[in-house]
C-alpha cells in the first residue's frame, strides 16, 4: 500500500546511542540535557534567537495565546487543521474567520481589516503547507490596529522567506514536530519568539508556572517534552537537508506528470525557499476530487482531503461567510509524499489520476 505520509526514521543505532545516555543519567523528562541540546541545535539550524521545545504543536498555540494575554476575538483562517481554531476556543477566545487567498491558500490580508472590532486582540494565521502568509501586509494591518500576530507554522520547518526562517516572523510562531512532519520528534512542537520577555513568560507557562522549586509565576501548564522525544529529534536532524531535497525531487516528478493536465497547485511566493512539506492538488470540482480519491483508494493508495472541511463549518463556532475556503477545501487533495516513496510509486499515482480525469 502507498501511504499518504510515512515518518522518516533515522538509523536505529543513532537513536539507540542517545537512548543509552538517557538510561545512564536516568533523567527522563523535565527539560533534560537532550531537550536542551535539541533546542540549541534547532536554533542554530534555523537561525532563531529563541525556541522552546513543547509536547506538541497544539499546546504551543495555546501557550502563545496565553502568553500574549489574548482576549475576545482572534481573526484567523478557515483553511487550516482543526487545532488552529480549537486552540482559540480552548483559550476562551472567539475565532473570526477571514477568507483565504485563492492562490496561496493562506489568509487573505485584504479581508482582515473589515472584520476588526473593539473586541479584536490578534491575528492568528497559518502558513498553509509551509507556504508563507502575506507577512508584510499582515504586519501593516496589525500595527495599524495594535494587534498581536501569531503564526501557526506547524508545516513551516525549513521554509526560508526573504532570507530568514519562516518561523522568525510574528510576535510568536509555533511549530509541530509530529511524526507526520518532515522533521519530527514522534510527538512534539515548539514556540518561537524574538522577544526575550515573551520567552520568559512562555518558559513559565510550559512548566506549570514554576519560578524555582516552590514558587510560581502565574498559571502554567505541562507543555514540556521528554528526553526520548528529543532523542528522536537529535537523531533525525542530521538528515533534514537530505529529506527536504528528496521531497523537492518528488514534487518535481509529480509536476512533470500533472502540471499540464489542468490540475491546480498552490502558489509559492517569490523570495521563498520552500520546504516541500506536502503535495496538494486542486481539482475542478468536489465530485472530481472524490472520484480520484476513491479510485486511488481502490488501488491501495492513500490520499487526504487536507484541509476539509473549511473550519468555518465546525459546529462549535459561529462561522461567517468564507466562500473561497469552502470551495477550495472541497476540491483539494494531498498526494503521497514521504522520504522513501519511489519514482515508480509516484508515477503509478499520477497514471491513475490522469486516467480518472479522462472518464
Amino acid at each position: 500500500m502507498i501511504l499518504v505520509t510515512k515518518p522518516f526514521l533515522p538509523p536505529k543505532k543513532a537513536f539507540d546511542l542517545l537512548v543509552d545516555q538517557i538510561w545512564k543519567r536516568n533523567w527522563l523528562t523535565n527539560n533534560g540535557p537532550l531537550v536542551n541540546e535539541l533546542e540549541l541545535k534547532l536554533k542554530r539550524s534555523l537561525q532563531l534567537d529563541h525556541l522552546l521545545f513543547t509536547s506538541n504543536g497544539t499546546i504551543a498555540l495555546q501557550m502563545a495565546i496565553k502568553a500574549l494575554n489574548l482576549k475576545g476575538e482572534i481573526i484567523t483562517t478557515p483553511f487550516s487543521y482543526v487545532a488552529t481554531t480549537s486552540s482559540i476556543v480552548w483559550e476562551s477566545c472567539t475565532p473570526v474567520f477571514a477568507d483565504i487567498d485563492k492562490k496561496r491558500l493562506t489568509i487573505d490580508p485584504t479581508k482582515i481589516e473589515s472584520l476588526i472590532t473593539d473586541k479584536t486582540s490578534a491575528i492568528l494565521a497559518t502558513h498553509v503547507y509551509g507556504i508563507p502568509c502575506h507577512i508584510e501586509e499582515i504586519r501593516i494591518v496589525a500595527s495599524k490596529h495594535n494587534l498581536k500576530v501569531v503564526y501557526d507554522g506547524a508545516h513551516a520547518y525549513g521554509t526560508i522567506y526573504k532570507g530568514k526562517s519562516l518561523l522568525s516572523y510574528g510576535d510568536i510562531s509555533t511549530l509541530s514536530t509530529h511524526a507526520t512532519k518532515l522533521f519530527h520528534t514522534i510527538e512534539g512542537g515548539a514556540v518561537i519568539t524574538n522577544n526575550p520577555d515573551l520567552l520568559k513568560r512562555l518558559a513559565y507557562l510550559r512548566n506549570f508556572g514554576h519560578d524555582g522549586y516552590d514558587k510560581y509565576n502565574g498559571v502554567g501548564i505541562n507543555g514540556k517534552n521528554s528526553e526520548f522525544h528529543a532523542a528522536m529529534g537529535l537523531a533525525n536532524l542530521p538528515f533534514i537537508d537530505e529529506i527536504i531535497n528528496k521531497r523537492k525531487q518528488d514534487c518535481m516528478l509529480y509536476d512533470s506528470w500533472l502540471i499540464d493536465k489542468g490540475i491546480g497547485r498552490p502558489l509559492i511566493p517569490s523570495n521563498t525557499s520552500y520546504n516541500y512539506a506536502y503535495y496538494p492538488i486542486i481539482l475542478d470540482s468536489e465530485s472530481q476530487t472524490l472520484k480520484i480519491l476513491n479510485e486511488l483508494t481502490k488501488n491501495e493508495i492513500s490520499s487526504r482531503r487536507y484541509f476539509y472541511p473549511s473550519l468555518s463549518k465546525l459546529d462549535y463556532v459561529k462561522g461567517n461567510l468564507t466562500p473561497i475556503s469552502d470551495d477550495i477545501s472541497s476540491r483539494v487533495l494531498c498526494l503521497p509524499l514521504y522520504f522513501d516513496i519511489t519514482d515508480s510509486e509516484i508515477e503509478m499515482v499520477c497514471r491513475i489520476i490522469i486516467r480518472t480525469l479522462k472518464y
